[in-house]
């Protein structure tokens, strides 16, 4: 998430009382996670381990619960829960406006656009030239639709990711401050839901179609042309890539990279990175022809067993 205004690393420090190590000359542009950091984002580590990580980010400014060198070009604000601080930022920049109305009036919706009843659009909204959304499609803060994207009944785009913090009182929701990116010539189908980037984008790209009863979890990024088949889910972080195939309820975990031109079959469970161009099956997913000898072989276990073992 990029702020509207960039805000001086001092100012952070000071507004939260933070201990501020390395310079003070930095500019925070946006706030993010650290796997996605780029330069002139906050990010925040409370785990040790992760530390190292952390130090060797893209990121400008990081908030740290333990005194550590900094590094040239970073700013460390030292505090003693550096998420809640993050969370905190989020929520300045990004406050939480419930709607009033159906449509927000920050909303931007082309006048070649159809809208059908009971479409509610958050605020700063934007929505392309000659899309379809139909009856009781819901639309969340931020999103971006691009053109001839067609909505099918009861989708929601733009939930907030699922997202949590364990704390010693319990889970710990985080603001999500991303957004979700529907580019041209998508087609939804009925009753997918999209969630949006905790601090990123979740993007879905140039001419996918997806079935109904979809879920993309958070910051996933879907390539260009893919289809998605009925009951898919998509877990954060995860990239789809160009031309890509999912046969129905096939389960992606979190954090994969799926090549381009990658066919699942359906009922299959991808725990690893695809290689592109090839077809896959089974749960976990591997090599399509792979999967078929070996079921094929355990279909003669009984009769092995019954001959050699008897």
């Amino acid at each position: 998430m990029k702020f509207s205004t960039p805000i001086a690393v001092k100012e952070i420090a000071d507004k939260f009382k933070a201990k501020l190590i390395g310079s003070e000359r930095i500019l925070a542009k946006g706030i993010n996670q650290v796997h996605l950091a780029e330069k002139g984002d906050v990010i925040f580590v409370d785990v040790e381990k992760y530390y190292d990580k952390a130090l060797k980010s893209k990121a400008s400014v990081i908030l740290i619960n333990k005194k550590v060198k900094s590094r040239r070009g970073k700013a460390l604000l030292y505090c003693k829960d550096p998420f809640e601080i993050y969370n905190q930022i989020v929520l300045d920049e990004r406050p939480i406006v419930p709607l009033t109305s159906a449509i927000s009036p920050t909303a931007e919706i082309h006048p070649t656009a159809i809208l059908e009843p009971n479409v509610v659009i958050g605020h700063h909204v934007k929505i392309g030239a000659h899309c379809y959304i139909q009856a009781n499609v819901t639309i969340g803060e931020h999103s971006i639709i691009g053109e001839h994207v067609t909505i099918q009944p009861g989708v929601v785009i733009g939930s907030d990711a699922f997202y949590y913090s364990k704390t010693k009182k319990g889970y710990r929701k985080w603001r999500s401050g991303g957004r979700v990116i529907i580019e041209d010539h998508v087609e939804i189908g009925a009753a997918c839901t999209i969630n949006k980037g905790v601090s990123g984008d979740t993007i879905v790209g140039e001419g996918t179609k997806l079935d109904c009863q979809v879920q993309v979890g958070h910051e996933a990024r879907i390539g260009k042309h893919c289809l998605i088949a009925a009951q898919v889910g998509i877990s954060g972080n995860t990239v789809i890539g160009n031309e890509v195939t999912l046969y129905g309820q096939v389960g992606v975990v979190q954090n994969l990279t799926v090549g381009d031109k990658v066919t699942v079959l359906g009922q299959s469970g991808v725990s690893k990175d695809l290689e592109k161009g090839k077809t896959y099956f089974g749960s976990p997913a591997n090599d399509a022809r792979t999967m078929y000898k070996e079921m094929a072989a355990l279909r003669h276990l009984p009769e092995f067993f019954a001959k050699y073992y008897r």
